[in-house]
């Protein structure tokens, strides 16, 4: 995928419609998706990678457009397992990403990522990364007991899903960028912490984050 210059991957963003909401309704949307992924009976993130990720990262209607310039766009947040077992809180992220064409058209998508492995996780938490170039990354196997044992599996640091009105299936996010959003975590934390510091360094969970780690918490654990 072609990078863009910033100026004008902002542009396409631009041409975005996006509702103004909050980092609470945010986070209350990134629990909604957990809770309907994971409790769809025959489909959704196989339970045995859950189990093994490293960290998770959700964005909510991730917002793709397209006017000539083509452009992604979502705010969603990470988390990582804490002491070994459960998860931490909450820190923010964005995903900008696009490619020239010539293309109209727009949609909304949900994203998840499961980040697979320590090295993954480091470069995960930095505060620019690029997905498939800064780790390697395919698009997640769909199923309750989709094995990890899969190519994808064994060889990428991050599986990556995508659900969109209503279905669900592994997506290709190779080329897409991931920040640090500091102005949330403010929003969120009262100043701008660092991701690597919040999901790290014990940082206490904001309450309109209960939800969201309650469901990690849920829904995963340790084999």
């Amino acid at each position: 995928m072609t990078t863009l210059p910033r100026s004008l991957l902002m542009l396409g963003c631009g041409l975005l419609v996006l509702r103004a909401d909050t980092a609470a309704d945010r986070l209350e949307e990134s629990a909604g998706v957990i809770r309907e992924i994971m409790g769809a009976p025959d489909k959704g993130i196989p339970q045995d990678l859950l189990d093994k990720a490293h960290c998770v990262v959700i964005v909510p209607g991730l917002k793709k457009g397209a006017f000539i310039v083509g452009a992604k766009y979502g705010k969603g947040f990470i988390a990582c397992r804490s002491g070994g077992v459960g998860w931490s809180a909450p820190g923010a992220v964005r995903v900008e990403g696009g490619s020239f064409g010539l293309q109209i058209g727009g949609s909304e998508t949900d994203v998840i990522m499961l980040v697979l492995n320590e090295r993954g996780a480091d470069k995960l938490l930095s505060s620019k990364f690029t997905i498939g170039a800064d780790a390697s990354a395919a698009a997640g196997p769909v199923g309750r007991t989709s094995s990890a044992e899969t190519d994808a599996f064994m060889r990428a640091e991050i599986l990556t899903w995508s659900r969109s009105r209503g279905a669900f299936a592994g997506l290709a996010l190779n080329g897409a960028t991931l920040r640090q959003d500091l102005d949330t975590n403010r929003e969120l934390y009262g100043k701008k912490l660092e991701n690597r510091y919040i999901v790290r360094g014990g940082t206490r969970p904001p309450e309109a984050a209960a939800t969201l780690i309650s469901l990690l918490n849920k829904y995963s654990s340790r084999k």
